[in-house]
């Protein structure tokens, strides 16, 4: 695949990727932490999405991949959301992923064939109680993708991934009990939760040649439950 950057690699999602794309690629990854990348062969790059500016004199002269892994979970009421939940939302799902794409373009417009992925959610596309902050950055997510899919085609591919709950240090608040976990388990079709596994899978899938006609999409790796009802 070639050079690949990863905006937060350390752990989740971006950690199972990372795994799954060291062997056959460059891999640099820019995160707030290089723990639990002991034993991944990549380029390490001290990185704090929302606050830093990428140095791209850290990265090589093109890039063929690139995924932006940063995200939230603030599910409360709407009544009990501050307007600042909805500006931290925003900027680390939103904002400072266009940040770091305007900051990497020029490296990405030097491929033959580059591939973006981002990550949004199921409760975009299916509307969900207490869901109201991370639901209105990740719909601004998959709307800039979308945008920029058309613009830069057909150089480069843009796709979004938008799991359900999935098992990762980011939802552990949520997975912390076994009822809670049995719950959440039922409410998919397919009787669990993701897990990181899952949706670098389909991400890793994204980058590669095997999906060269694949672009603008958004993809639900969601058990079942953005599109059908078993109950």
């Amino acid at each position: 695949m070639g050079n690949i950057l990863i905006i937060g690699g350390s752990y989740g999602i971006g950690n199972a990727l990372a795994r799954q794309l060291s062997e056959n690629n460059t891999l640099f990854i820019a995160s707030r932490t290089s723990e639990g990348l002991e034993d991944v062969n990549c380029k390490y790059i001290p990185f704090d999405a929302s606050e830093d500016i990428l140095d791209i004199s850290l990265l090589p002269t093109h890039l063929d991949g690139f995924v932006y892994c940063p995200g939230s979970i603030d599910l409360k009421p709407f009544k009990m959301l501050k307007y600042e939940s909805f500006v931290n939302d925003i900027n680390i799902n939103y904002l400072s992923l266009v940040k770091v794409v305007q900051t990497i373009i020029p490296l990405i417009m030097k491929s033959k064939q580059a591939s973006m992925v981002f990550f949004s959610t199921v409760a975009v596309k299916v509307g969900m109680p207490f869901h109201t902050s991370v639901a209105g950055a990740k719909g601004a997510v998959e709307g800039f993708a979308k945008a920029l899919a058309a613009e830069y085609a057909p150089n480069i591919r843009v796709n979004v991934v938008a799991p359900s709950l999935t098992d990762t240090p980011l939802a552990k608040r949520l997975l912390n009990h076994e009822k809670k976990v049995d719950r959440m388990n039922n409410r998919h079709p397919l009787k669990r939760v993701g897990n990181a596994e899952d949706i670098a899978n389909i991400t890793s899938f994204l980058l590669q040649e095997q999906s060269s006609w694949i672009t603008g999409q958004v993809l639900g790796v969601d058990g079942g439950m953005s599109t059908l009802n078993v109950s």
